[in-house]
C-alpha cells in the first residue's frame, strides 16, 4: 500500500494531510497535432440565439414569438439575456473568469439575414469581439451552426414545402433543396472562415449533430418542427446524410479560406464538432439490469448517439439501416475531422422491454417518457429537478475513455458540461467533479485538451425557456444584471492556478452526495419538478 508521502511523490504538488492530492493542468495548447498532447485549456461556452437580443431573422425568434408575430410553439426568446447589446460587458466576465478560451457561435441569421444579403454592422460587431477577446489573450473557439438558422433555410410556418425550395424557403435538409442547404452552409462557413480567419484558429462546424436532428426533424420539437422519426431508416436518415454532407464541406471551405495562424502555433484552422453524450445504464422495470435484452439496448443507444455520426467521417461510410454495419461508401467524408467534442450532463436508463425510437428496439429514460428505463439516482442529490435527469459528474470519465479507444488519434475536449441549478455550491461541485473525472482520464492515457463550462451567463435553454439556470454568472431578468456565482469563483481560482487544490476536492469533490437543491420536490427516478 502507497504511503501518503509516496502518494503525494506521484503528483507535481502536495498533498494535505487528510485529502486527496491536488491535480494540475498542462498550460494551453493547440486542439489538434502533436503539439498539443498533454496541453489543457480552460473556458466558458455560450451559443448566440441563447443569449443575443435584436436577433428577428433567426427561425427560433419565429418560432417562439406569440402568434401572430410567429407561432408561439415554446417560450419566447425575446432579447435572451441581451448578450448582443452587453457583449462588452460579457467579455469582461470571461476575462474575470481567467480561463483561457471563450466557446460562442455567429448567428448565421444575423451575418445573412435572407438569402445572399450580408449584414455589414453584423459582420463588423463579431469582428470587433474576437478583436477584444484577443486583446484580453482569451482564445476564441467559432461555432458555425448551434441549433438555430436563417428562417430562409426551412421556415417552419411551411413545413410542407409547398412550391419547392425558393430563396425565401430552402426546404431545410433531406428535402428536395437538401443540396443548396449544404451549399448555403458550405459559404457561410468560408466567408466566417475569410472574415475572420485572422483572429480565429479554432473552428467547430456543428453543435451536437444527434440531438439537433432528432429535435428538428425527427420530433419537431425544436425550428422546423418536423417529424421524420416514423421513418427513420429513410427520410431520417437522408437528413442525418445531408448534415454530414454539410460538416465535411464547411469543413474544407474553412480550411480554404483561414489561412492565417492567430495562434502563432503553426496551424491556420483546427477544426472539429461538438457532439451530445450520456452515461447510459441497461435497465428494466426502473432498475439496473443484467438482462442480455437491456444490455443490447443500451450498445445499440451508445451507437447511435455517441458513435454513428463520428464513424461516418473517420471511415467515410453511412449506416443507413442503423444495424451497426454501414451500408453507404463516402470517402470525401474523411479527413475532416481534426478534433472532437463531448457534452456531458446526465446519467440515463435504457431499456430493451419497450420501443420508443422505432426501428431501433430500445426506449431510453428521455424527456419525460418512461416505460421503466428511468433509473433512481446513485444518490437523490444528483437529480436536477429543473430538467428531469440525474447529474452525475463522474459518467464522463468512462465516456472519454470509451471515445479514445474507439478513436485513438482523435483528439477529444469536454466542449460543454454543467448543472442547472441556482445554487452556487452546486454548481462549484460539479465543476471539481467532472474535472477529477476528466484527470483521470488523462492519468489513463486519455488525449483530453480542455474544459468549457455550460454557460457564462444564464440564458434561454431551447424549449426550456428561462427556467433552468445553467449560468457561472446569475442574470436578472429584470435588469438583466450579472452576479458572479460560487461556481464562477472556483473555477476562476482553478484556471489561474491551473490547478485543483486539495482543499477544493475536499470542499467540492468526489463522488459523494452533492448539496441538495433546496426548494423542489423530489421524485424517485428524477422527474422534472416545476418551479416552485
Amino acid at each position: 500500500m502507497k504511503t501518503a508521502l509516496a502518494l503525494c511523490a506521484t503528483v507535481l504538488v502536495g498533498c494535505s494531510d487528510d485529502g486527496a492530492p491536488a491535480i494540475t493542468f498542462g498550460s494551453f495548447g493547440p486542439l489538434c497535432g502533436d503539439a498539443g498532447r498533454g496541453s489543457f485549456r480552460f473556458g466558458a461556452a455560450t451559443a448566440a440565439t441563447q443569449i443575443e437580443d435584436m436577433n428577428p431573422a433567426t427561425d427560433w425568434y419565429l418560432w417562439t414569438a406569440p402568434p401572430p408575430m410567429g407561432l408561439g410553439r415554446s417560450p419566447f426568446v425575446g432579447d435572451a439575456v441581451r448578450g448582443y447589446t452587453k457583449v462588452t460587458d460579457d467579455l469582461a466576465l470571461v476575462r474575470e473568469l481567467g480561463v483561457d478560451a471563450y466557446r460562442f457561435s455567429i448567428e448565421w441569421a444575423r451575418i445573412e439575414p435572407t438569402r445572399d444579403h450580408i449584414d455589414d454592422a453584423a459582420v463588423a460587431h463579431y469582428r470587433d469581439e474576437l478583436i477584444a477577446l484577443r486583446a484580453m489573450g482569451i482564445h476564441p473557439t467559432v461555432t458555425l451552426h448551434h441549433f438555430s438558422n436563417p428562417v430562409w433555410v426551412d421556415d417552419p410556418r411551411r413545413p410542407a414545402c409547398d412550391g419547392g425550395p425558393s430563396d425565401t424557403n430552402l426546404c431545410g435538409l433531406g428535402s428536395a433543396g437538401g443540396r443548396e442547404v449544404i451549399a448555403e452552409m458550405t459559404e457561410h462557413a468560408g466567408f466566417v472562415a475569410e472574415k475572420f480567419g485572422d483572429l480565429v484558429d479554432d473552428w467547430g462546424t456543428l453543435n451536437e449533430p444527434i440531438n439537433y436532428l432528432l429535435a428538428a426533424y425527427g420530433i419537431g420539437s425544436y425550428p422546423p418542427g418536423k417529424s421524420t422519426i416514423g421513418q427513420i431508416t429513410t427520410a431520417f436518415v437522408a437528413v442525418v446524410r445531408d448534415y454530414i454532407t454539410a460538416h465535411a464541406e464547411m469543413y474544407k471551405a474553412i480550411q480554404t479560406n483561414d489561412t492565417i495562424d492567430a495562434d502563432g502555433d503553426g496551424i491556420a484552422a483546427e477544426i472539429g464538432l461538438s457532439l451530445s453524450v450520456a452515461d447510459w445504464e441497461p435497465a428494466r422495470d426502473n432498475k439496473l439490469s443484467t438482462d442480455p435484452a437491456d444490455i443490447a439496448a443500451r450498445d445499440r443507444l451508445v451507437y447511435l448517439f455517441h458513435y454513428l455520426f463520428i464513424d461516418a467521417l473517420v471511415h467515410g461510410t453511412l449506416d443507413t439501416n442503423l444495424d451497426g454495419m454501414p451500408d453507404e461508401l463516402h470517402p470525401d467524408w474523411i479527413r475532416t475531422l481534426d478534433w472532437l467534442g463531448l457534452q456531458y450532463y446526465f446519467r440515463g436508463g435504457v431499456t430493451g422491454a419497450a420501443q420508443l425510437i422505432p426501428s431501433t428496439g430500445l426506449a431510453p429514460c428521455f424527456g419525460g417518457f418512461d416505460q421503466g428505463a428511468c433509473l433512481p439516482p446513485r444518490d437523490p442529490t444528483y437529480c436536477v429537478p429543473r430538467m428531469g435527469y440525474e447529474s452525475w459528474p463522474d459518467g464522463i470519465h468512462d465516456i472519454l475513455v470509451a471515445f479514445h479507444a474507439r478513436y485513438p488519434e482523435l483528439p477529444l475536449v469536454v466542449t460543454e458540461a454543467g448543472i442547472a441549478t441556482d445554487m452556487g455550491r452546486r454548481r462549484a461541485e460539479n465543476i471539481v467533479r467532472v474535472l477529477e473525472a476528466i484527470a483521470r482520464a488523462r492519468d489513463e492515457g486519455v488525449d483530453v485538451r480542455g474544459y468549457y463550462h455550460w454557460s457564462l451567463t444564464d440564458n434561454f435553454e431551447w424549449s426550456e425557456g428561462f427556467g433552468p439556470h445553467f449560468g457561472l454568472y446569475s442574470v436578472d431578468y429584470t435588469t438583466y444584471a450579472r452576479t458572479a456565482t460560487e461556481g464562477a469563483d472556483v473555477l476562476g481560482a482553478i484556471a489561474r492556478s491551473r490547478t485543483l487544490t486539495s482543499e477544493q476536492r475536499a470542499r467540492y469533490g468526489g463522488t459523494g452526495p452533492m448539496t441538495a437543491e433546496v426548494g423542489f420536490q423530489q421524485f424517485p427516478t428524477c422527474r422534472k419538478t416545476p418551479a416552485p
